[in-house]
């Protein structure tokens, strides 16, 4: 398993003003900045303007109060003149192993519930025994390597088809695309967006589906499976302090029954 790498913003235009892009899209001012990271405005500004270099720690603490994700952390301090801090280990790298023990154990303890482990361009680095079975049908070449849970779930050969709320599915998933890439720069993130979000709706994709009799405590994925709708609620976890580029970009989605007969036939399903 090795995760895909999403590009860094450029490093050419100084520390300076990519912390003052960071700040603005974080809406926080010089002054709320500079008391989070006991500094100055006065200073904040030297920084942004390149009147001043920040030490590697100033750079490192400013980019925690703006909340900067790990691998564009490096590209800061790159930026500033100095060596990136976070490294970015293949995850099948032997040092990795016992994270992928612990990944392995965690979908295995979700079963017979769908999970997967994802990077951060939604390629598929891991999955239990729960996906698969919901993968059936699912165009053959969109199963080759790397799979990739955006396209296998937004191509019209994928699981768009049978997915009954699929307006509501497909924009719940532009949506998270566009929050992840207002927050990072990322231009294989970027030409996956534009990739499905031109993919073609299926028959009655336009459609609104009925939610059935139990309330959803939020949007489910309903999915038709062997002529049996399944309703999914879908959760996501990241790893908290990661100090590696390629653990802060994982996520883990878990599928969870959305009512007791989605939950009946997959422990019927997976026995």
């Amino acid at each position: 398993m090795t995760t895909a790498a999403a590009s860094s913003p450029e490093t050419t235009t100084g520390v300076g003003p990519l912390l003052r892009e960071w700040r603005d899209r974080r809406r926080i001012s010089q002054l709320e900045l500079a008391l989070r990271a006991d500094s100055s405005a006065r200073h904040i500004s030297f920084i942004e303007t390149g009147r001043s270099r920040p030490s590697q720690e100033m750079v490192l603490r400013l980019a925690d109060h703006l909340d900067v994700p790990v691998r564009e952390r490096n590209a800061l301090l790159i930026a500033a003149g100095y060596a990136p801090t976070f490294p970015e280990t293949p995850l099948d790298d032997p040092s990795m192993a016992a994270l992928r023990s612990v990944m392995e154990r965690l979908l295995t303890g979700y079963d017979p519930f769908p999970a997967l482990v994802l990077d951060g361009t939604y390629h598929v680095q891991a999955a239990n025994r729960g996906i698969t079975m919901l993968l059936a049908g699912v165009d053959p070449a969109l199963l080759e390597p790397p799979l990739n849970a955006m396209r296998l779930t937004m191509h019209p050969g994928g699981l768009a088809p049978r997915i009954r709320n699929y307006r509501e599915w497909r924009g719940h998933l532009l949506s998270q695309m566009e929050r992840q890439l207002a927050l990072m720069r990322s231009a294989p993130l970027r030409a996956l967006y534009d990739e499905v979000s031109a993919y073609p709706l299926p028959p009655g994709g336009q459609e609104r589906a009925a939610l059935g009799d139990h309330a959803p405590l939020a949007l489910p994925m309903m999915l038709e499976h062997d002529n049996t709708v399944l309703s999914f609620i879908s959760t996501i976890t990241t790893f908290n302090t990661p100090m590696d580029v390629t653990v802060s970009e994982l996520a883990v989605e878990t599928f969870l029954p959305a009512d007791p007969e989605t939950a009946e036939y997959l422990r019927g399903a997976g026995s």
